[in-house]
């Protein structure tokens, strides 16, 4: 495997058990070759795991490592229906975000990790982003925790109309390589 490649090694049974399904890319739907999901071994790389089918439903962040049991590690309730691979980004990050949908309210730029909107820049809320570079992750809670989602550079207009309704994103982090 190149120094670029990305895998991650789905298993149905935990502890890395039963019918396993190698992914080195994108998989909107994974039941085609897996009935279920309950351990998985990131084997380099970082994933975004779905438990809905084509990258929606709670989201969470795997970076190299096993996960013997990963519902009850993450307390997740449904097992994994769809994975991201997470490009590795070199270079700058920016990202401008906003207090309304559409790009509305105050807004702020940032280009490092924030740990809580509210207390950096009086915003009580932040719905819609635009991600000019880099990966980023938003968080529901201050200090990187709660719900969590990924984002690719792109336009995001509106964060409840992706599914997310009623969260509010109170922290970012840039990904960056592990």
């Amino acid at each position: 495997m190149g120094a670029t490649d990305s895998l991650i090694i789905f298993y149905e049974e935990r502890n890395f058990q039963g019918r396993s399904y190698e992914c080195m890319s994108d998989c909107s739907d994974m039941s085609s070759y897996l009935s279920r999901c309950h351990s998985c071994r990131v084997e380099s790389g970082c994933f975004m795991v779905y438990d809905r089918p084509n990258f929606m439903g709670n989201q969470y962040f795997m970076r190299r490592g096993e996960y013997a049991d990963y519902m009850s590690m993450m307390g997740m309730r449904d097992c994994i229906r769809s994975c991201r691979m997470i490009p590795m980004h070199r270079g700058q990050f920016r990202m401008r975000i906003y207090e309304r949908e559409n790009f509305g309210g105050q807004s702020h730029e940032l280009m490092e990790d924030c740990d809580n909107v509210m207390d950096r820049y009086r915003m009580s809320d932040c719905m819609s982003c635009n991600v000019m570079d880099g990966h980023w992750l938003m968080y529901e809670q201050p200090h990187y925790r709660g719900r969590m989602m990924y984002l690719r550079p792109g336009e995001y207009r509106s964060f409840r109309e992706m599914g997310m309704s009623g969260t509010r994103f109170m922290s970012m982090r840039r990904i960056m390589d592990m």
